[in-house]
């Protein structure tokens, strides 16, 4: 069985199952392959009831039935029940729904080992929908970690798994597709062992193994796929014409009547865009900043530059709520400065003759800024003299997206890319080779830092009457959950939930809005217009608002579980609020009970720089925590982390230079070549 056979050649894998299969991204025997688990599990040391505590979480207790489980009909479910004993210790009561067929299949007498999350109630002890295993069954899980995926809703861990060891046991492996030399130093194991320990690893050490190799593998193939793909492009020679610039030009003077002075990053980026604008060729340019820095009104200024000339320019947001908020932001620059100047915006949601009246004006219309989200991208969108293009959040859209939009113009357009996501800049040098890089470290100095504590979930009541303070003062507050609605599955916050408590918390005295990634475009921009316009005080909602919005008068934040999320990703849901006058406050909610985790989740308290968050986070993981939340996935690689995995990162990039630097054409590795462009086509980069 080849790498490209289609799922359902699997035995097992029907219509419906290749149809789920399809939602988390797998439609090959080379895709299933390439789903890497998302964690593991290791099974713990079994415990008699006596020893087994409620604060352990998920633990197995080992046990014997005295009687035969009993099932009770209830008005909507069938519940059984059980009592697990040893020697004359209290029992732990067992608890199943809708599972009447343990009743025959657990014999009294039997010491078997039950798995799950151990609780009390009334002073005793009980598990719910816990896992049952004889002795030899628990014996073999112990014996090596368990993969656990990532699924979609009809779609079970098990099914993974075992799709996952029948395409492992037919599939024919390529030879090894890294260069000997590589190998032979790193002592890596072979291409099939590596796929095998990956999904079911025999030991931590033999599975970190594994890991390294695909790791270093996908950088090494980036990198050098990178490198093909920019021989294949040769410069571009500048065909915009733009005066040298003056100390007084209309660009200079808008920053000059700005309520602020740009910070040194800012001017630094906006002058390096001014020059490329300028230059021999058409340039890339990278903007790196951290949450709140400053980068939109670089990106505007530097927009200004373009239709000054009468040229036009465009911002690709990767949300409508982004979109329609730089539309705002703006036009409103435009009119407080009196430039005469129009913004254009085009996302999916305006009705055909929005769309149609935006389109010809794109196409018909110099000096003028575009704003938009993917609807730039679309084939009926022509542009006439567009000079420069900006990705915002540029992380989230594709290689391929934004080579399409650079390619609307009659003439190849400059552009630029901004990201928030920090990376030192010796790493970005690496992973945007193609790229001039800029970078903005300070915030302005009108900002004041954030205040931030981590709390446990006791003090739930205390924050809220916190949040109410603060709306009393006339600011708003973002409040988070990780989950929609409530999950079987996951014990966490659900926005829904979280908003009907919170309304009844303050008995209507205040406004309480909910927003989520699987309401209609138009209902989202509904609720962030109305909570932008203060009409909502209290937004609760997933972290579908972490990306760029601005609301200067929201003070607070609150992270519901926020034990559950990167510190990335918790620095980034945190700039939401800090971006008025007044001081603002992030409150991040753990209901982990564990030191380590509010060991991590201090580092947030201890500083507001983005840079020194990830590297602290860094310092803290163990080799345990490898497999857990990635610390920078918004890069969209499959199991590297351009932090994490630094290391791996300089030496394969090391590597590719010096493989390149014996042979620029790989005429003596075209194997390694082939290999390369089969990377980049299955794999979508963001970089």
């Amino acid at each position: 069985m080849k790498l490209e056979t289609s799922i359902q050649e699997i035995k097992g894998i029907g219509e419906k199952t290749k149809q789920l299969f399809a939602k988390i991204g797998v439609y090959t025997v080379g895709d299933i392959l390439l789903h890497f688990p998302r964690t593991y599990q290791q099974f713990p040391e079994p415990l008699s009831a006596e020893e087994a505590q409620p604060e352990d979480g998920a633990c197995a207790v080992r046990g014997m039935l005295r009687q035969a489980p009993l099932v009770r009909r209830g008005k909507r479910m069938e519940i059984t029940v059980a009592a697990a004993y040893r020697r004359e210790a209290e029992p732990v009561e067992l608890i199943w729904y809708r599972m009447p067929y343990l009743r025959s299949q657990l014999k009294p007498g039997v010491s078997y080992i039950f798995y799950g999350k151990l609780l009390t109630e009334k002073g005793k002890k009980k598990m719910e929908q816990c896992a049952v295993y004889d002795e030899t069954q628990y014996a073999a899980l112990r014996a090596s970690l368990q993969p656990i995926y990532g699924l979609t809703k009809g779609l079970t861990n098990q099914m993974v798994k075992k799709t996952v060891s029948q395409a492992l046991d037919a599939v024919k492996f390529p030879e090894d597709t890294l260069p000997a030399f590589v190998v032979e130093r790193e002592h890596f194991p072979e291409e099939n062992g590596t796929y095998r320990e990956i999904h079911f690893p025999e030991s931590f050490d033999r599975l970190l193994e594994a890991r390294n190799r695909l790791v270093y593998e996908e950088f090494f193939y980036f990198l050098l796929g990178s490198h093909l793909q920019r021989q294949n492009q040769s410069a571009v020679k500048n065909s915009w014409v733009f005066p040298p610039v003056a100390e007084d030009d209309l660009v200079g003077r808008t920053a000059a009547a700005l309520p602020y002075e740009l910070t040194a990053g800012q001017r630094e980026s906006l002058d390096s865009l001014r020059r490329d604008l300028r230059g021999e060729c058409v340039s890339q340019r990278l903007i790196q900043g951290d949450v709140g820095s400053g980068k939109t009104v670089v990106a505007f200024l530097a927009m200004l530059d373009a239709v000054s000339q009468g040229y036009q320019a465009a911002i690709m947001a990767p949300t409508e709520v982004l979109a329609r908020q730089h539309a705002q932001t703006f036009g409103q620059m435009l009119k407080d400065y009196e430039l005469p100047y129009e913004v254009v915006c085009l996302v999916g949601s305006m009705t055909a003759k929005e769309k149609r009246t935006a389109r010809e004006r794109i196409a018909g219309e110099d000096a003028l800024f575009v704003v938009g989200t993917h609807a730039l991208i679309q084939d009926a969108v022509d542009f006439r003299r567009l000079a420069l293009v900006i990705t915002d959040e540029q992380h989230r859209f594709g290689v391929r997206q934004r080579e399409t939009l650079t390619k609307k113009g009659a003439a190849c357009p400059h552009t630029a890319v901004m990201s928030a996501t920090p990376i030192p800049r010796t790493l970005a040098m690496i992973l945007y080779s193609n790229m001039k890089i800029s970078m903005i470290r300070e915030l302005p100095a009108n900002r004041l830092p954030i205040k931030t504590c981590a709390v446990k979930t006791e003090k739930r009541p205390t924050a809220c009457r916190f949040i109410e303070r603060e709306i009393g003062l006339g600011h708003q507050a973002y409040v988070i959950c990780p989950l929609v609605e409530a999950s079987e599955k996951t014990e966490a916050e659900n926005v829904l939930e979280y908003g009907k408590k919170l309304r009844d918390f303050y008995g209507g005295r205040i406004s309480v809005g909910i927003l989520h990634g699987k309401m209609k475009p138009a209902e989202k921009n509904q609720i962030m217009e109305a909570f932008a316009a203060g009409e909502i005080q209290i937004l609760v909602s997933t972290t579908v608002v972490e990306v760029g919005i601005n609301v200067p008068n929201a003070t607070v934040i609150l992270i519901e579980n926020a034990n559950r999320f990167g510190l990335a990703a918790l620095h980034q849901l945190r700039g939401r609020v800090g971006r008025g006058q007044d001081q603002s406050y992030c409150i991040l909610m753990d209901s982990s009970g564990g030191e380590k985790i509010a060991k991590r989740l201090e580092i947030l308290n201890q500083s507001n720089d983005g840079f020194y968050i990830a590297e602290q986070d860094l310092k803290l993981r163990g080799p345990g925590d490898l497999f857990g939340v990635r610390q920078s996935g918004d890069f969209n690689f499959r199991i590297a982390d351009i932090i994490q995995d630094a290391g791996w990162l300089q030496k394969a990039a090391s590597d590719v230079d010096k493989l390149l630097a014996e042979d620029p054409d790989l005429k003596e590795h075209m194997n390694l070549k082939r290999y390369a462009g089969i990377f980049m086509e299955r794999n979508t980069y963001v970089l």
